[in-house]
């Protein structure tokens, strides 16, 4: 019997978390350490922090550029987020897809819930959740980003956030970014062999 070439579709890996639970990290971890991963750039209203690189961490866009590209319907999601306004370019995200590549997005539940609605089997989302609420306020401050006040906003807004990874596909507990990154990997390589994703290469 002759093997029929199979191919597949991209998936589009979401990665959300409260703020502080560790999301960037594994997403950073994972696209160094998982292969045939690209990374979607999001892009926002607010500045750059120490260490962030334009066109590598995010498009940083004045508020008027922003909500034009929005109108326009350049982003495939978007929200607003602590008075900042974020969105994913829709153009990259659909030839990645169409060339039956991977790539992750590391966005927030409001923004996942439109990838969802938008992409739906494309789309497989992942939340990660901290081991305490304590050990949350204790990374939070670690980050030395936030004044007071902004750390009681955020573990106000992950309080308000903890249970939506009840809307997910999958759920991490992030006590060890290793432990992590290593059952991110699983997920990956488990949705890649998905038979429902296959398609006859002509």
């Amino acid at each position: 019997m002759e093997v029929v070439n199979l191919g597949r579709r991209g998936i589009l890996f979401i990665v959300s978390a409260p703020s502080g639970a560790g999301k960037t990290t594994i997403s950073g971890r994972a696209l160094r350490e998982i292969a045939g991963l690209t990374m979607s750039v999001s892009c926002t209203t607010r500045a750059p922090r120490s260490g962030e690189v334009e066109g590598r961490d995010y498009s940083f866009l004045d508020r008027v550029e922003f909500v034009r590209r929005r109108d326009a319907g350049d982003f495939a999601e978007s929200a607003e987020v602590h008075g900042f306004l974020y969105g994913t370019p829709r153009a990259p995200i659909d030839r990645t897809l169409a060339d039956g590549c991977d790539m992750l997005l590391d966005i927030d539940v409001q923004g996942t819930r439109q990838m969802k609605a938008g992409y739906g089997g494309d789309a497989v989302s992942v939340f990660v959740l901290p081991p305490s609420e304590e050990e949350l306020e204790r990374r939070l401050r670690a980050r030395g980003t936030d004044s007071a006040e902004g750390i009681r906003r955020r573990l106000e807004r992950a309080r308000a956030e903890m249970f939506e990874y009840l809307s997910y596909d999958y759920y991490l507990i992030n006590r060890r970014v290793d432990d992590s990154v290593r059952l991110f990997g699983a997920i990956v390589a488990a949705e890649r062999i998905r038979v429902s994703r296959l398609v006859a290469e002509k």
